[in-house]
């Protein structure tokens, strides 16, 4: 026989009992709905592309003049990656480390998992500033041989030449490939030491020493997935806009075609982003030439105008847009005093900068010059009639000290991995709205729905925002001097 005393006990285990299922069904509803994100943080204060303990979305109003509001319902444009260039000084460095070191570089910068992931890189066609492991060359030093008779990459093979470079680091990462000119070979030109236009005369056989370079290093297992005309245009190569047109329209591209080639064109660099909106229009105007451009290519060498970007994607918007050249230069006049390179983190902020202005002005890729340097910013070739000059210090992302066969990543390499090895080629930017004194936010989705946003701190104190999403609000302490990476679902 059951007591009242006993059966009332019973009920109230079993109201307790239900009571506690019902809670533990509440809380997990509620971590259902608080979205779990990852941050990756790399900080002055020594974090280095960081994991933090994971943040949650919740129902919390936020302070106004904080936040920033992610709308991944309004698209902007497609992202084509990031990465760095490919020369002969950053081959010379890396192959007098030891082979283990070598290993851990190449992954540091091109394996996804383990490193920045580097998916848009830039080669170059012959001499460069810092094609340094020779004299300044080209690869038709004949004069006259407009047949391309003597046409020969012999030097591009050599131990620190640029197709082993290439193919090395293709057995870490994958990556597209743009190509760039300086110079033509001399005898192209108008003359060397005085007008270094391209002699009209010879643009057929300019456009043989394309076709033959794309030809011979896809023989030696490199397809180049870009063809870039000029590189800088008056500041190398003395030829105008109307020029170039001409030559890629009536010489070039027909020749391409012809020849089956696959490889995409860019109609050339512009050196800086007013250049790019100023002359671009030269050649997008032109019915015949706009239909053979794939991709336009600028550099960033004003540090500003980025409006002029944005204003350029306005007017010609079926195009990606590609910065493809930036660096810090003691021969220039944006550093022509401080020591190069930059050891330390405290230029990454810089970079970080530079990057976010191209993103949000939209950029589809980013591409820093140097790659590897050592501990002089060198070495660099010298040809002053061709303006490679000499002192030519340089930042690059990683510094190989050749002295100590030490290996040292520079602020740039910890902002840039920040967006390639988590923007991932395929990213479609997204909508954010909002500021805060001294932070930048920028975000995207990924093609399996996810969210990355970046968040660049520039103050020196710790900064804490807001990011809303779907209504959700999310609390960040950004650290100081720092940028840090989130990431979830976009399903909530």
């Amino acid at each position: 026989m059951v007591t009242h005393k006993r059966f009332f006990a019973r009920q109230d285990a079993a109201r307790t009992v239900l009571s506690l299922g019902l809670l533990s069904l509440g809380l997990l509803a509620q971590n259902c709905f608080a979205q779990e994100v990852r941050l990756i943080v790399s900080s002055v204060a020594g974090d280095r592309l960081t994991a933090k303990p994971k943040l949650h979305f919740h129902k919390s109003s936020a302070a106004a003049d904080s936040t920033f509001d992610i709308h991944d319902n309004v698209r902007l444009q497609t992202m084509d990656g990031f990465g760095a260039s490919f020369l002969e000084a950053g081959a010379i460095c890396i192959n007098e480390l030891p082979a283990r070191k070598q290993k851990a570089l190449f992954r540091s910068l091109f394996d996804v998992k383990k490193g920045s992931g580097f998916s848009v890189m830039k080669t170059v066609i012959a001499s460069t500033d810092f094609q340094s492991a020779g004299p300044f060359y080209s690869y038709a030093p004949t004069p006259g041989d407009v047949e391309m008779k003597d046409f020969s990459i012999a030097r591009d093979l050599g131990p620190n030449g640029l197709i082993p470079y290439i193919k090395r680091a293709k057995n870490y990462g994958k990556f597209v490939l743009e190509a760039p000119m300086d110079y033509p070979p001399d005898w192209m030109l108008m003359d060397v030491n005085k007008n270094q236009d391209v002699n009209p005369k010879y643009y057929d056989a300019l456009s043989r020493y394309y076709l033959r370079y794309l030809q011979e290093y896809q023989k030696n297992g490199v397809f180049v997935d870009y063809l870039s005309l000029f590189n800088e245009p008056s500041i190398y190569t003395k030829i105008g806009w109307p020029e170039i047109n001409v030559l890629l329209r009536d010489h070039v591209a027909p020749l391409l075609h012809k020849e089956g080639i696959q490889s995409k064109i860019m109609a050339s660099e512009p050196p800086r982003r007013g250049d790019a909106a100023k002359f671009y229009p030269t050649v997008l105007d032109d019915p015949i030439t706009v239909k053979d451009i794939a991709i336009l290519p600028y550099h960033a060498y004003d540090f500003k105008d980025a409006d002029k970007i944005a204003a350029l994607h306005t007017k010609y918007p079926q195009f990606h847009l590609w910065m493809t050249e930036l660096c810090h230069a003691n021969a220039g006049t944006d550093h022509p005093n401080d020591p190069l390179p930059m050891g330390d983190f405290m230029d990454g902020d810089f970079w970080g900068q530079q990057i976010f202005d191209d993103i949000e002005a939209s950029a589809s890729a980013w591409v820093y010059w140097n790659m590897v340097l050592d501990e002089n910013g060198g070495p660099w070739s010298v040809s002053v009639v061709h303006s490679n000059p000499d002192p030519n210090s340089q930042q690059p992302v990683v510094i190989v000290d050749r002295k100590q066969k030490k290996v040292i990543y520079a602020g740039v390499y910890y902002y840039l991995t920040h967006f390639s090895k988590y923007v991932r080629p395929g990213a479609v930017r997204i909508e954010t709205a909002g500021k805060a004194p001294g932070v930048r936010v920028v975000s995207f989705v990924t093609p399996d729905q996810g969210i990355v946003t970046e968040m660049m701190n520039s103050n020196k104190v710790d900064t804490e925002i807001f990011i809303k999403f779907h209504g959700k609000t999310l609390p960040v302490k950004l650290p100081a001097t720092s940028i840090t990476t989130a990431m979830w679902k976009a399903t909530m």
